[in-house]
């Protein structure tokens, strides 16, 4: 078989209008929401815009870019790439570029009102993990690649559930008054110890866990055994990163939110209305 170079590989984009239409309407319907808000003096942040868009940027990285047909057709580490992508760097950066001003127009059907017991700490994160580990066990992973309905399917389900794993923890929406920032802090630490039990299996097996890659054409010399112990890599060192980054985040907010609320209290304001004022950002508005 003719040896692939490097120049082949990044001429696999793929424009295919099932990929790039949801992405283009999402992004019209949310700036144009935002447009809207603007207009009645109630802006979106710049910095929940940039979010926003960065995670669309995201989406078409992970979709329509080489990754999508080096993970389908050579290297299960470029596969879990994507999925690192689809499932949680793209998922986080849109769920904190949302306000709930912007959720408004949605949240007025019934039936998506109804589901918002998804967003629930105790019922996101046990569906994160349970959608996390079925589709990497061999016979779904692999119907997955054969079929492109059922692929779609998978990437769906990534980012769906990887959006409502991290809606407790940006908290758009209010949740559950216990579910505070200490409580978010175990929680994120439950979302990597999940993700480091998967990836240490892909890590240190010396068996190749999906037939699917041994029987390709290796690439640049990269055994199945050891890209699939790149892939293991790949999920740790993204998910190490992002737990340092969002536990420093909520460290943070710990410190400044307890220095916050010893201040409304020593002003004799009604500890319930404090403890909201300060875990949404009103503080200002509850002075006044």
């Amino acid at each position: 078989m003719p040896r692939l170079r490097a120049l082949d590989v990044f001429l696999h984009w793929s424009l295919d209008p099932a990929k790039l239409l949801p992405v283009a309407v999402v992004a019209l319907l949310y700036w144009r929401r935002a447009l809207t808000l603007r207009r009645r003096r109630t802006p979106v942040p710049l910095w929940r815009q940039l979010l926003f868009g960065l995670g669309l940027g995201l989406l078409l990285v992970a979709t329509v870019s080489p990754i999508d047909w080096l993970g389908e057709e050579r290297l299960f580490s470029f596969h879990m790439l994507q999925h690192v992508l689809l499932g949680d760097l793209a998922p986080l950066c849109i769920v904190a570029g949302l306000t709930g001003p912007l959720l408004r127009p949605i949240l007025q059907f019934g039936a998506v009102e109804r589901l918002r017991f998804l967003a629930h700490p105790l019922v996101a994160l046990p569906l994160w993990a349970i959608n996390l580990l079925v589709w990497h066990l061999p016979g779904a992973y692999e119907a997955a690649l054969e079929s492109s309905g059922v692929h779609a399917l998978q990437h769906l389900c990534f980012f769906t559930f990887g959006a409502l794993m991290w809606a407790p923890v940006v908290e758009v929406l209010p949740g559950p008054m216990w579910f505070g920032t200490g409580w978010k802090l175990g929680y994120i630490i439950m979302v990597r110890l999940v993700e480091t039990v998967l990836g240490n299996v892909f890590l240190w097996t010396n068996t190749v866990v999906y037939a699917r890659y041994q029987d390709v054409p290796r690439l640049w010399g990269i055994s199945a055994l050891a890209d699939q112990g790149i892939a293991g890599g790949v999920m740790m060192i993204e998910g190490s990163l992002v737990t340092i980054g969002a536990l420093a985040w909520l460290f943070l907010k710990l410190a400044a939110e307890g220095e916050l609320r010893q201040q409304l209290l020593e002003g004799g304001l009604d500890p319930r209305a404090v403890n909201r004022a300060v875990r949404y950002g009103r503080a200002e508005e509850l002075r006044r």
